[in-house]
Formats: C-alpha cells, structure tokens, sequence
C-alpha cells in the first residue's frame, strides 16, 4: 500500500520519515511505502492514482492545502468549513475524499502546551486549571501571522475555544491587519500570536515575522508552526522577551495520528 505528501517543495519532509518508521514498528514495512509527491500545480493529484494504483491516503502540504479541493470528489463538511484540506484517503470505489487535521492537531497542542506552561499562573497569577483555562482563553485575543491554509485551520480551532482572532498579512484588507499595524501597545491587546507563515523556517533562519518584540512579557504566549529549527528567530525572540513559546512537532504528531485513524477507517 501506497502513502504520501503532496506539496512543494519537499526537501525537509517530517511525514516521510514518520510514517516510515511507524510502518516498520507495526510490522508493515514490506507491505506499506510513504513517498514524497513533489509538484508545483495542485493538477498533478489527477495523475497519481495512474501511477500509484494501490494509493491509499496522502496528506497535503504548502502550497496545495486550498487547491487541492478542486480535484477531490468530496469534502469533509470541517475542512470546507476551514477551506482547507491538508489529509485525504482513496476509497475502495476510487472515490476521494479531503479532510482537515490540522485545525484538531493544533488544538490539542496548542492547549496542551498551554497547561504545561502554567500559562495562567505565569501571565495573571492565578491557578492553573482546565476551567479557568477555558475562561481566560474566552476572554483572550489572538493574532494569526500569515493567511494560507494551515492559518484557516488556526482561526477554527482558536475560534472553537472561544479566542477571538486577528489575521495579519503583509497586504491590507478589511479582514486583517498589516504588520505595519502592530505597535507595541496593539500587542498589549493580543497575548495569543500563531505564526502560520514559513518565515524563519530552515535554511532561512534569519527570517522572522516583523514584531514589537520588546513590547511582549509573560502574559504572551508564541506558536510556531515551524518545527525545523526547533526554536525560530520568532521564538527566541518572544522567549527572550518574556513570552512563553512552543513549536509546532506536537501538532504534527497530532495531525499524523488523525490522519492515520482516517486512512484506516
């Protein structure tokens, strides 16, 4: 059986390598292969069941996570509520069908990495429990760097907990700020930033998003998508600043085991 990431480019892969070893943990390794499906245009999904006939699930990486969902034959109603698809399984009668793990993967993370940082206790002094999580998180505002597919994910599981988000891009619009716009005492107002963008993502590890660094403390807490370097310029220079931070290999981990659930059902 045949699985695989659809994305470009695929040069740093974390799926290949896990579901790899997973395969061979569970004995499957000579019935199971995870490749890489490199292609600049979402249109080159079409040609894969050709080549692959015993293709079984692919996760779906930048840049394709929106337009792949044209060439599926159906959709998962939570990824065309986020418009987004980043998992999707072949089924038997050749029909495909595109879900959206990410939103569920960042979730679990991003709350658990809250708990795990006493994030209650070190921004307000207060007690560190689920119940007074789940109110401080309904009464918290969170800025989303970046506007592609993994961020629609980030709004929807934000917005589930009851976080109210702020898009931010380098272009203006209604919807959205600009980084322009983030001074140091907007930031005051957002104690929640999600870096979706791969701005500092390896080899360029001296990109990062333009932030009032400065301006944050300990009532912030920073996510990076990014796991490869494992702390961002993005990162260090919100921890530096006070900030409580964490990558994104949690949610990764998540995302993967969600998807595996998928393909077997």
């Amino acid at each position: 059986m045949t699985y695989g990431l659809i994305g470009y480019p695929l040069t740093h892969s974390f799926s290949k390598g896990y579901f790899t070893e997973k395969f061979a943990e569970l004995g499957l390794a000579d019935s199971h292969q995870y490749l890489n499906f490199e292609m600049e245009d979402a249109v080159g999904f079409c040609s894969l069941r050709e080549k692959y006939p015993d293709l079984k699930g692919c996760n779906v990486t930048i840049p394709h996570k929106e337009s792949i969902m044209a060439y599926l034959d159906e959709i998962d109603p939570t990824a065309a509520r986020i418009g987004a698809v980043n998992c999707i399984r072949f089924d038997e009668n050749g029909q495909t069908i595109g879900f959206n793990t990410d939103y569920k993967g960042f979730q679990q993370d991003f709350l658990q990495q809250l708990r795990e940082h006493d994030w209650t206790a070190r921004a307000f002094g207060l007690p560190t429990n689920d119940d007074l999580l789940e109110t401080f998180l309904e009464e918290t505002n969170a800025l989303v760097l970046g506007t592609g597919g993994a961020s629609l994910a980030v709004h929807e599981a934000l917005r589930e907990l009851g976080i109210t988000t702020m898009a931010v891009s380098r272009r203006a619009s209604e919807d959205r700020l600009t980084y322009a716009d983030i001074t140091p005492e907007l930031i005051q107002d957002y104690h929640l930033i999600i870096n979706t963008t791969p701005l500092g993502m390896y080899p360029k590890v001296d990109a990062r998003p333009e932030l009032p660094y400065t301006a944050m403390g300990p009532a912030h807490y920073c996510y990076d998508l990014v796991y490869n370097p494992a702390e961002t310029l993005f990162l260090r220079l919100a921890r530096e600043a006070g900030a409580g931070t964490g990558n994104g290999t949690g949610m990764l981990l998540h995302q993967a085991e969600a998807g595996w659930a998928i393909w077997n059902e």
